[in-house]
């Protein structure tokens, strides 16, 4: 695994992935560059993770994914088709399931409210989509007809995640899922997140927990003021010892 200045390792973000940010530079609106020459990628029934420390471009880089921000060299690829162009919206349509770290539920809504508004793109019969929804996450069968509000923490990110799946994405990307939780609550929800992937759904997730989310991922990318310094499998970049030094508390 390369830690040259570039930090980029030769081949570990196949140019035909899935999804992919390719050399992403860009900013919000008319302000300064905030990513630079990034790329992140992820492939069927992976989990690839975006770590590193605060202020280092994780959830900017996410977001220039989903359409959030200017891109204004380097593409977004999905499933081979280039949707740099695309808004948000339309992401979705092409099979972008996308949670936001926060705001991310309608709190005054039950559980099951929530669920059928992230099926509004769909025309076809959810129920089915709802019970695997309801397999994966069974408190939320056991609460779906409370409010989301009353949630907590840990119910609340099962309620996004499960909105999310309701529009059977061809990919789902979380925004730090274990923000705020406890430390069993975070194990849960890793647990989940690893039970989608089985299902061939790719997982690109921005954490916090760096340690925890290398251990369950496939894929990781360690970002510095928004360029890519480490990229590696999980176990990888754990064994680094530039990489823990630095990112991981030795």
């Amino acid at each position: 695994m390369s830690s040259d200045p570039n930090g980029a390792t030769p081949g570990a973000a196949p140019q035909d992935a899935f999804l992919i940010g390719d050399s992403m530079t860009g900013g919000y609106g008319k302000g300064p560059d905030i990513l630079h020459d990034c790329t992140i990628a992820v492939n069927p029934g992976e989990i690839a993770v975006i770590v590193g420390p605060n202020g280092a471009g994780k959830s900017t880089a996410m977001k220039a994914v989903f359409g959030m921000l200017d891109v204004r060299q380097g593409a977004v690829r999905l499933g081979g088709e280039d949707i740099t162009a695309l808004s948000p919206q339309a992401r979705v349509i092409k099979g972008m399931g996308f949670v936001p770290q926060t705001q991310n539920i309608f709190t005054s809504m039950t559980v099951e409210e929530n669920l059928e508004m992230g099926a509004f793109i769909r025309r076809d019969d959810i129920r089915g989509t709802m019970e695997q929804v309801y397999e994966l996450f069974p408190i939320l069968r056991d609460k779906r007809n409370q409010a989301a509000g009353e949630l907590s923490g840990g119910q609340r990110q099962q309620v996004a995640v499960g909105r999310a799946l309701m529009t059977q994405p061809k990919v789902l990307m979380l925004d730090e899922p274990t923000a705020g939780v406890s430390p069993i609550v975070m194990d849960e929800l890793f647990d989940r997140i690893i039970e989608v992937s089985r299902t061939g759904i790719p997982i690109l997730m921005v954490e916090q927990n760096a340690r925890q989310a290398l251990e369950i991922a496939d894929k990781g990318y360690v970002l510095v003021q928004g360029r890519n310094a480490y990229t590696g499998t999980g176990k990888e970049l754990l064994a680094d010892p530039e990489v823990r030094k630095s990112f991981l508390g030795g």
